[in-house]
């Protein structure tokens, strides 16, 4: 069973930034693969930006140029640098980790943390 445990979410004006941070138990990060997704009222939850266990990294359309996922494997955690942020990026953000060991596949998701843009 792996822990997650997401902070770093808040109230932001359009235009500012946000680190998310994401830390996960287990003493084997370096396999994980790991991402953001996020999830606003009424919609399904989108992948936001994953980082696999080499250091590979993917972003959604709409946050490319402005999010950064990078994870530190001395920590046990993700980030999720965003910024220029606008209204559309309110949502609850989840982070998850996904990988395989011995043939099963196991995947984890953490409680969630908000990120509201206004003002």
């Amino acid at each position: 069973q792996v822990q997650l445990v997401e902070s770093g979410g808040g109230l932001v004006q359009p235009g500012g930034s946000l680190r998310l941070s994401c830390s996960a138990s287990g003493r084997i990060f370096s396999i994980y693969n790991m991402a953001w997704y996020r999830q606003a009222p009424g919609s399904q939850r989108d992948l936001v930006a994953s980082i696999t266990n080499g250091r590979v990294t993917n972003y959604a359309d709409s946050v490319k140029g402005r999010f950064t996922i990078s994870r530190d494997h001395a920590k046990n955690t993700v980030y999720l640098q965003m910024n220029s942020l606008t209204l559309d990026d309110t949502a609850v953000y989840y982070c998850n980790v996904y990988y395989r060991l011995a043939g099963r596949s196991y995947d984890y998701w953490g409680q969630g943390t908000q990120v509201t843009v206004s003002g």
